[in-house]
This record gives C-alpha cells, structure tokens and sequence, in this order.
C-alpha cells in the first residue's frame, strides 16, 4: 500500500498541472465518444495542461498514426453532432493530437507493463511532462483489480512528495456487497484511497453538482429541507431507450445494479446530506455517506417493485418487449425497472419518505428531484376543503432540460376566492450559455487537480450496496418473488403506484 503522501491541490479554474494520462481501453466506445471529446473540450477551455501526453492502451495492435486518425474522427463527430453543433477549434485539436502515443499491450502480462513504464519515460523527454500520472480504466470491470495489480508490481502508481500517480475506475464498483468488498480489498493492495478515483460520470452534470449550491447558497430553501415541513421526496431516473445492443451486459447486471447504488443513491445522498464543514472533497463525502448509513433496512416484499417492460409504443410506433430484444433469454427475470420507499433514521429526516425509481424504455426521459412540501393544517378559505388544496413542490430537473421549478397556490382572478396552481420555471439554457459537455470534462479535470468531491470513497459504495442487499437476496433466493410488466412507452408498472398510492400520494407524471 502507497505511503501517505501530500500533495498540492491546484485551484479551481486554473490550468491543470503538467501530467500524462494513461488510458486503459483506448479503441473502446467509452474512449471514443465521451473521453476524447472531453479532453479535447478541456484543451479548448485553456485547462488541460501546457505539458500534457496521452498513451492510448489497448490489445488491438494500432500505430500511433492509425490513433490520432481514431481520436480526430471521434472529436470531429463530436463538433458536428445535432446536439452540439459547434465550430471545430482545429488548433487545439492539433494539439491534443500531437500528445498521443499508442502501445499495444496484454492487460494480463507483466512485459506489458515494463514497456509502459519505458512509454511514460519516453514522453516525459519528448513532450516534456514531469512525472505526474493518471492511470484511466475505460475497460470492462472484471480487469480492474488484475490492472492495479499489475500496475502496483511494475511500480508505476508509487508517488513521492513530488508527483501524483492516481487511477481512475470507471462504474460499476462490484455486482454486490461482497464483490465490491473484494474489488476494494484488491485495489487497496496497491494503491491509497486517495488515489482512487471512482468515476460515476453521472456526478459531472452541472445540475447534479448544482443541488449542493441550491441549497446551502440559498437561505430561503434550507430552513424549511426538514421533516417540519417536507412530506416526501421523489427521485426519478427515466430512460426511452430500451437495452438496444447491451442485452449481454444487462442480462447479468439489470436496473438495479446498473442504475441504484451509483447514480439513483448519489441523488439521494445529495439531496439528503446535512451542510459540511467546507466543501472540501472529505468534508462533502462524509456527510453523504452518513445519509447512506442511515437509511433503514428494506422489506424487499412490501418496500420495493421490481419491473420488466413488455411491448408497447410510443407516438404510435411499436416497440418491442424485453424478452424480444436480440440477446435476452427467453423467460429472463432481469429487472429493467425499480422502484423503492426508503427512509432516512436521522433527526432531519425521520419519518419522511424517499420514492426512488429506475427504468428504461419509459415514456419520456426524465431524471428530476421532487421535494413535496406539507399541506397546510387547515383552510382559511371557505368551501376549500385542505385535501383539494396542491401542495407546494420544488422540482430540481437534471435530464433533458436542465433547471428547477417551484410550485405553488394562487388566487385566480375574480369574484371568487378560487386557488390556482402556479408554477415558477427556470431553465438553465435561458441564463446561463452553456457549452457542448460530454459530462466527463469536470469529472477528468478534477482527477488532474486532485478534486476527489465528485468522485465516490470506498465506504459510500459498501454503503450503497449494503441498502439493496436484501433486495438482492430476496430476488436471488425465491424464484417466485414477484417481477412486475409494464408497457415499453409507459410510465411504469402500476404496482409501483401503490408505494404511494397506500398513503394517498402519487408519482409526479413523467412530462
């Protein structure tokens, strides 16, 4: 295990300290279509380093040339994307292209690592970079812990006082309690907490990060973010797609690994968290992890809703059934919904519900924080009765259209005292420009600056798999544990509607 070591943080918003990046995977899709458009974004911003190379690693045997052609493809089709249409910076992405190196290599074989050890000396001479190193895992999660073996064995992860050395693991950090565990004691084999950076590129959406800022920058929201005055929170997480061409990884993994200890469990944390003492990345992760530790313990029968999506349509087009996708087995139980009520044992929290739900090939993509405020305990207003009376809401909008809206009565004009609801909408594309992102940009830029805030720490993660343990095991060891249909285009299984529907309230309408 690496010795404690410290070292200086580089300020938010400054150019990133010299360094060279490794990335594992370098011919995948993962590379392709999000990480090198996100360094090229970085190089376009001015805060990818002035001292900075890249060495794609893979098993396809490739020249460097052959590469660059790979990566100039993907950033160019990154420019000219529908959705973030923009002018192609061809100087910084010469740049960019010029720092790259390729070395083919066996994941599994120590020679390999020697001669990335003799790559990483050769462009520290040829690009002048010092020996600064981000080692980044674009691979599939069964070679993580033999690569950080590996890379512990040829030395290349030892720091000093002088230089960094950190790995990036892309998600998912294990399939169950047990595995992460494992996955974790392997790592740790090898390398300090501090210099695992557990990528959940989820975390590197604006309005993600934005919840921490909506609500301990503002005064009017968090005097009233208690059990005096909230009656529930909705998280929702909401896809159109189906498993399209994914059927062999989501056949073994489902919604619920895919989608709840990572991305659905970082919303909660999020939203749930008591102020930290600074929003230094410790202070921030301790206080989220303590909202994991104290949620409750799930009935998996009464507290949870497991769902599969059969045929169905949308806008008149048909669409296929899980089981009729290429791939799937027939009679798969893989669940490709969940829904779930938690708790939260805390004195902020006691007593209030938290909805939780996942899905694909849902009626619209939505991922969104409802916070459902109290009625008030009676009416002022004659032949209004309170139950007719909407209660206010803040919706925090992550996915597709960024923003926040606050709900709340009115009275509508005339003679009558009549109520109406009102709805303030902001979206973040009317205030602030924002430019074309993959999402990973923050997340890469804060691994250079040595920014873990974003980034998951190795108790959160036991933490979040230890909450669907029992889910697990329920659905694991009864083959006749209920899996719930629902139409693919639809918003859900209609069991769902009942962890609500049982104390008269109801899902928000996917919209």
């Amino acid at each position: 295990m690496a010795q404690d070591i410290e070292h200086i943080q580089t300020a938010h918003g400054d150019r990133a300290p010299s360094c060279t990046i490794v990335i594992f995977g370098a011919g995948g899709d993962l590379t392709k279509r999000l990480l090198m458009p996100a360094l090229y974004n970085l190089a376009r911003t001015g805060l990818l380093p002035t001292e900075f190379a890249l060495i794609g690693v893979d098993r396809l045997e490739m020249s460097d040339e052959a590469f660059r052609a790979h990566v100039e493809e993907s950033v160019r089709a990154f420019a000219a994307d529908k959705h973030y249409a923009q002018t192609l910076d061809e100087t910084n992405l010469s740049r960019l292209l010029a720092s790259m190196t390729y070395l083919s290599a066996d994941f599994g074989a120590a020679a390999s690592y020697v001669a990335l050890g003799n790559k990483i000396e050769s462009v520290k001479a040829s690009h002048g970079v010092g020996d600064n190193v981000m080692f980044y895992l674009a691979v599939g999660a069964r070679f993580f812990g033999g690569i950080a073996d590996q890379l512990g064995q040829a030395g290349l992860v030892t720091e000093t006082n002088d230089y960094w050395r950190r790995v990036v693991v892309e998600k998912p950090f294990g399939h169950d309690l047990a595995s992460a565990q494992a996955l974790n004691t392997q790592l740790r084999n090898s390398l300090a907490e501090r210099q695992i950076y557990r990528m959940d590129h989820f975390l590197g959406k604006e309005t993600v990060q934005n919840i921490m800022l909506m609500r301990f920058a503002n005064g009017i929201f968090e005097p009233l973010w208690n059990r005096d005055h909230i009656d529930h929170v909705q998280i929702t997480v909401a896809e159109t797609v189906g498993v399209e061409r994914r059927a062999a990884f989501y056949e073994t993994t489902g919604a619920m690994r895919d989608m709840v200890p990572n991305h659905v469990f970082q919303l909660l944390a999020l939203t749930a968290m008591e102020s930290p003492a600074s929003f230094d990345a410790d202070a921030v992760r301790n206080e989220k992890t303590k909202v994991l530790h104290s949620v409750h313990r799930v009935n998996p029968a009464t507290d949870c809703v497991r769902g599969q999506y059969a045929s169905g349509q949308r806008d008149g087009a048909p669409l296929l059934g899980y089981q009729q996708e290429d791939g799937v087995s027939p009679g798969s139980k893989t669940e490709t919904y969940v829904a779930m009520k938690l708790g939260i044992d805390n004195w902020r929290w006691a007593g209030v519900p938290f909805y939780l739900r996942t899905g694909k090939a849902m009626s619209k993509r939505q991922s969104e924080i409802m916070i459902q405020f109290k009625r008030p305990p009676f009416s002022l207003f004659r032949n209004t009765a309170t139950e007719a009376l909407t209660p206010n809401g803040l919706v925090i909008k992550l996915q597709p259209d960024e923003g926040a809206m606050l709900t709340f009565g009115a009275k509508i004009p005339g003679p009558k005292i009549e109520i109406g609801q009102v709805h303030m909408d902001f979206h973040y594309k009317d205030y602030f420009q924002n430019a074309p992102s993959t999402g990973y940009e923050t997340l890469i830029y804060d691994c250079m600056i040595g920014d873990a805030t974003l980034f998951q720490r190795s108790d959160s993660v036991m933490a979040g798999w230890d909450i669907v343990r029992p889910m697990q095991e329920f659905w694991a060891n009864d083959p006749q544990a209920p899996l719930a249909s629902y139409a693919a285009g639809s918003d859900g299984p209609a069991e769902a509607d009942d962890l609500l529907g049982n104390s008269q309230r109801a899902w928000r309408t996917l919209s």
